[in-house]
């Protein structure tokens, strides 16, 4: 977990001045990997209270323009936000509660940034979603999503 002044040293190294909000929400999704809005707006007001969601919703727009930060969202997911980012790492999703696992590519640097026809496209991102159960919902112990359970509830390990 990166300390305020490694955060500040990322900020500036992107051309970023470094502000307290920006500050709060970078802490925030290193300490919450595959968090939602909710959870990083609730987590950046534990350092810094007044910050608006607004604010928030602005930082992490330009941390994940700038490459700080990653923005994911699985299919029937709300967006949500990492901060490993620069490696070619994938995501494993439970189908039952939700829960975001990273998991390293299985076969190296970068081939899934060589796809079989191009179509005149620069490749610049590959997703791989894999789906299934985590151990807890495979061992029966979630309830899956349903209409007592809105989607914003979804685990974030």
């Amino acid at each position: 977990m990166p300390d305020a002044a490694d955060l500040e040293r990322v900020l500036r190294a992107v051309g970023l001045r470094v502000t307290r909000p920006r500050l709060a929400v970078l802490d925030a999704v290193h300490a919450n990997p595959h968090s939602d809005t909710e959870v990083l707006i609730g987590a950046a007001r534990d350092s810094l209270p007044a910050v608006s969601h607004q604010a928030v919703y602005d930082v992490l727009n330009v941390l994940t323009d700038r490459g700080l930060v990653r923005r994911i969202q699985p299919q029937g997911s709300v967006a949500r936000y990492e901060a490993r980012v620069g490696d070619n790492h994938h995501h494993l999703v439970c189908r039952a509660c939700g829960a975001i696992s990273d998991v390293d590519c299985a076969t190296g640097a970068a081939p899934c940034l060589t796809p079989s026809e191009g179509h005149g496209f620069l490749v610049e991102e590959a997703e791989v979603v894999y789906w299934g159960h985590c151990p807890s919902c495979a061992a029966g112990h979630a309830t899956p999503f349903g209409p007592d359970r809105p989607a914003t509830e979804r685990g974030t390990s």
